[in-house]
């Protein structure tokens, strides 16, 4: 049996502000849980598929990293940066120290997208989604809390796997 080593969980956010504030405290929430996943695991780790489909700790925030783009700069904003690439599939020069700096980046770019974001009710610049659908920020927040937390647990379980490492 693999011998556990307990991580500690911050928790969620435990005040309750605004409904923008309240969305953006549980997505980042979410977000630093993912990010704390794949911190301090290495190159190997990170990489390792821990089910058949070929998941792993860094192709799920090489995936977020992508939604992030996707949903806020592309979608939402309307930026002209590519269409982003939605696989996990990781490349020869792909790090965890690369993949996890990408991720914060797009992170800090979406919150700058969501603080200019006066109305939760307005809509994205683009239709996106299976649906091609124009949402509204308010759509977007809870989706990608959604996204993001579901794969966090995925990571979770991942993690546990490649060294044993249990909470956030």
């Amino acid at each position: 049996m693999t011998e556990t080593r307990q991580r500690r969980d911050i928790g969620p956010p435990d005040s309750e502000s605004d409904e923008k504030s309240t969305l953006l405290a549980f997505l980042n929430y979410v977000r630093e849980a993912v990010a704390g996943k794949a911190q301090g695991l290495d190159d190997g780790q990170g990489r390792t598929p821990g089910v058949p489909s070929g998941t792993s700790v860094l192709g799920l925030v090489k995936h977020l990293t992508a939604a992030e783009l996707y949903w806020f700069a592309w979608a939402f904003e309307g930026a002209d940066d590519e269409h982003p690439d939605f696989g996990m599939d990781l490349s020869a020069g792909d790090s965890a120290d690369s993949l996890l700096a990408a991720y914060r980046s797009a992170i800090e770019r979406s919150n700058e997208i969501i603080e200019r974001c006066a109305d939760l009710s307005h809509l994205c610049a683009r239709a996106a989604g299976k649906a091609g659908t124009v949402r509204s920020m308010r759509w977007v927040l809870v989706h990608m809390i959604e996204e993001t937390a579901r794969h966090a647990g995925h990571a979770d379980i991942l993690r546990e796997q490649a060294d044993g490492s249990v909470g956030r």
